[in-house]
């Protein structure tokens, strides 16, 4: 145990979305969901579970991160589905972890490659500091403290609670 408690902190982040947002989504012109593959997607699911949301979107950053030449495509991942409109729509975006901007930043440009949406909104279960990008998330589950050669990794339980484990990083 880490001493991280990730239910916690998902707890505190649909707090959030849930008073900013309350009934909006599913409304014609109301925000849309879309989780970054693959804790985000996790995410994404349980929040829309939570809120009440028919569908939500799956964005998968693989061909627009900056390290795709040396990490090369991922035979898991799957292709982004965006089950909505994203022209002139209000995107609520969601990861696991926010630490240097990267993954975000090629999220954000998966997104663009389908239309051009009002705003893009960050959601994230931890945020950890470590900027790299001038990103910031507008809704934030918990802050944690971690050495820059540890990862925090989402885990999905069984009964689709989450919990954290720490790895050491590999670049």
């Amino acid at each position: 145990m880490n001493g991280i408690d990730a239910e916690a902190f998902y707890r505190a982040l649909l707090a959030q979305v849930r008073d900013t947002y309350g009934n909006a989504f599913g409304q014609p012109d109301g925000p849309a969901l879309a989780g970054i593959h693959s804790g985000g997607a996790w995410l994404a699911e349980r929040l829309a579970h939570d809120l009440g949301i028919e569908g939500f979107g799956v964005v998968n950053v693989a061909l627009h991160r900056d390290d795709y030449a040396k990490k090369g495509l991922h035979s898991q991942a799957s292709p982004t589905s965006l089950p909505f409109d994203v022209d002139g729509r209000r995107i609520v975006l969601v990861d696991d972890v926010l630490y240097t901007g990267r993954t975000v930043r090629a999220a954000i440009n998966e997104l663009y490659d389908y239309g051009r949406p009002a705003a893009v909104e960050l959601a994230v279960l931890a945020e950890r500091g470590g900027r790299e990008l001038p990103i910031a998330a507008r809704f934030v589950g918990g802050r944690v403290d971690l050495a820059g050669d540890t990862t925090l990794v989402l885990v999905r339980e069984a009964d689709t609670r989450f919990s954290f484990r720490t790895e050491p990083r590999s670049d």
